[in-house]
């Protein structure tokens, strides 16, 4: 079988892309052709055989001049649905397999493949790792209030626009709504054939469109098995993940400094960066990965998640689990369907710092932290191989 991977970024940049190159790899090693499309940039480490890129995007640096074009491409790019549309007739898959798209890439990428289907059959799957179909900011949050926010959903994307929903940018909101509406009306995404939701809590937010609906299944992300070995706990609480405002980071430093007697250590990286430092409890490990990371998940009593925005399938949560460390997860988004109140860790009222601070203090004066470690490494979360076998069910047959 032939599959062209498609996202915006083919380097590393975060969990999306984490989860497209281990499936890009997996789908390779059992035989099939894999070629990759999105944007160009000197640090991507998969491709395809004609060298197809759209030009990079860079929305947070670079010249003002490459800018000033940046609007008219972020609702269509004639770029990327010709790039697109050459790189399918040349690969000639049998399905398209999309990630994350929008802005850079655009649902124009969606027109070239519907044009290609005209001449020769493809399946096209979409895995959603995150809201963006429904929510033109991608996460529900609103970023001026630090709250999540389901208004666009609720009355249309126009509140985008009043809350500045885009980087607390005016034209950046308008030109989401605007890239939101337009596609609506044409009502591109009925040429998906499957909509892959990493969790219950993501489906139910894109069934709330009804083209949507009709394509929308469940299958969680996959996660690296560890060795089922009880792990050697030490004197730390632990925070890995992205240091931001939508994470919690925020709030939770704030717990940290009204408990001096705990230890906590953060991994990770992000532009929250600087508010690690500073207080005298927080040991900042930086971005850790492989082994390091492993053993540091595995080292702390319990770990904790945080975020005050609407998570999908958090991959910090089972990777927590599996190395035999509980959680203390915020209870947002689909954070409580990944843990077992009271076996596997803890629910708290998210963006509660109170409840928050006084969890933390209550798990860490007790044993149940220890007493979740057995009840964590029994927990099964689907590896590559078995998330593969279920994922071809959506691709073509025969």
């Amino acid at each position: 079988m032939k599959i062209l991977m498609v996202n915006k970024f083919l380097h590393p940049a975060g969990g999306a892309e984490t989860y497209l190159f281990q499936l890009g790899e997996h789908l390779t090693r059992l035989g099939h052709q894999v070629g990759y499309f999105g944007m160009e940039h000197p640090e991507n480490v998969v491709g395809n055989a004609l060298g197809l890129y759209t030009s990079n995007m860079d929305f947070h640096g670079g010249s003002l001049l490459k800018k000033l074009g940046y609007p008219f491409r972020v609702i269509r790019s004639r770029e990327a649905q010709e790039k697109m549309g050459k790189l399918l007739d040349h690969f000639q898959p049998d399905v398209v397999h999309i990630n994350n798209f929008n802005y850079q890439l655009t649902p124009s990428i969606l027109v070239a493949a519907e044009q290609y289907r005209k001449k020769r059959p493809l399946r096209i799957v979409y895995t959603a790792h995150d809201v963006q179909l429904v929510c033109p900011n991608h996460l529900m949050f609103r970023p001026d209030l630090h709250q999540v926010c389901e208004k666009c959903i609720e009355h249309g994307v126009g509140e985008c626009v009043k809350g500045k929903c885009i980087h607390g940018s005016t034209l950046r909101s308008v030109l989401g709504a605007l890239e939101h509406r337009y596609w609506k009306k044409e009502r591109i995404y009925e040429v998906l054939d499957t909509i892959v939701c990493p969790s219950a809590f993501m489906k139910s937010r894109l069934d709330t469109d009804p083209i949507l609906a009709k394509k929308t299944v469940v299958l969680r992300n996959f996660v690296k098995r560890l060795e089922p070995v009880v792990p050697e706990k030490k004197g730390y609480v632990l925070y890995f993940g992205r240091f931001s405002e939508e994470k919690g980071i925020r709030g939770l430093l704030e717990v940290c400094r009204s408990l001096p007697d705990i230890p906590f250590v953060f991994a990770g990286g992000g532009p929250l960066e600087d508010l690690v430092g500073g207080i005298p409890n927080v040991r900042n490990a930086g971005f850790l990965h492989g082994m390091e990371l492993k053993a540091l998940i595995a080292g702390a009593r319990f770990s904790v998640c945080p975020s005050e925005c609407n998570e999908n399938c958090p991959f910090s949560v089972m990777e927590s689990i599996m190395a035999g460390t509980p959680v203390l997860g915020a209870q947002r988004g689909g954070i409580p369907e990944l843990i077992q109140d009271g076996k596997t860790g803890w629910l708290f009222p998210a963006g509660d710092r109170d409840a928050l601070g006084q969890r933390i203090r209550q798990l860490w004066d007790s044993d149940a932290p220890e007493g979740c470690v057995e009840d964590c490494l029994r927990v099964h979360f689907d590896d590559l191989a078995e998330y593969t076998e279920k994922l071809m069910a959506y691709y073509p047959q025969g």
